[in-house]
């Protein structure tokens, strides 16, 4: 088990990750992937029960992770890496040619950690609500979690998704949302409103918590608390509240840092704002 401290000193480094490996590609997604940073970290690093050494996709008796916010790769291979799923190394070849560091996830070389390939936002929990029905069907007492922004809220397959996961009683699922209420055309509320999440979730029958979504106490103690609401006849969601950028001034709450990379001297500041902990790759 991880400490709080601890935990903080690995978003660090995973930040300093996600705005090198952007910067070297010159293309990538730092927002999301800063603000979901410790989510992903506390997922990984605390909460899950899952065996990086022995990966397979079919996940049998341990935790399952789905990113349905598929070009948040950034953090989410960092995490890997750090995890041990892979060599941190690696990091370097993101979105290079021929590398298994794509984009989005992709499961065409096997990367250790990728279960699904992901990126056609709004799928993901449609297929964590099926990993979670298998689990159920062999008597597997694991979990499921996912991970969506709020911008992907916006897709109608989610809310099909929400209505049968409540109706079949999947309640070995906790879904968590980067609310980070900024989208790539700008706040979500000027492309879409998403409304009162809250009130939906409830509405449809899900089980809802809310938390500080870049605060790691918080994080840790609404994860821990989703997984005591598992196995009571409703799938859990977590509403994480979230800043786009977080960990980097000049990103943070913007939404043209959705999908733009840092230059070599915006990198340099943003790493000038980052605690190097576990070395840079």
């Amino acid at each position: 088990m991880a400490t709080i401290t601890e935990l903080k000193a690995i978003s660090s480094q995973v930040r300093r990750d996600i705005i090198r490996m952007t910067a070297a590609a010159q293309s990538g997604h730092p927002g999301g992937s800063l603000s979901s940073t410790e989510i992903m970290v506390a997922l990984y690093f605390e909460l899950m029960n899952i065996n990086p050494q022995n990966f397979t996709r079919e996940g049998k008796n341990e935790d399952m992770f789905f990113l349905s916010i598929g070009h948040v790769t950034p953090v989410f291979y960092s995490v890997l890496a750090h995890r041990g799923y892979f060599p941190t190394k690696e990091l370097a070849t993101f979105r290079k040619l021929g590398s298994r560091l794509q984009g989005h996830p992709s499961v065409s070389h096997n990367l250790p950690g990728v279960r699904v390939a992901s990126g056609s936002l709004g799928q993901g929990l449609s297929v964590a609500i099926g990993a979670a029905l298998t689990k159920k069907l062999n008597a597997d007492k694991s979990l499921v979690f996912t991970l969506h922004g709020d911008g992907e809220l916006q897709e109608g397959q989610i809310w099909e998704a929400v209505m049968f996961a409540a109706a079949k009683k999947v309640d070995n699922l906790v879904a968590v949302v980067d609310y980070n209420k900024v989208q790539i055309d700008g706040s979500n509320e000027e492309v879409c409103s998403l409304g009162n999440l809250k009130d939906k979730f409830l509405a449809f029958g899900w089980r809802v918590l809310e938390c500080a979504g870049n605060d790691m106490e918080s994080v840790v103690t609404c994860l821990n608390v989703a997984k005591t609401l598992t196995g009571k006849g409703n799938p859990v969601i977590i509403l994480a509240d979230t800043q786009m950028g977080y960990g980097v001034d000049f990103m943070c709450g913007k939404n043209s840092w959705h999908g733009s990379a840092p230059s070599q001297e915006q990198a340099e500041a943003a790493l000038s704002q980052l605690e190097e902990t576990l070395g840079d790759f």
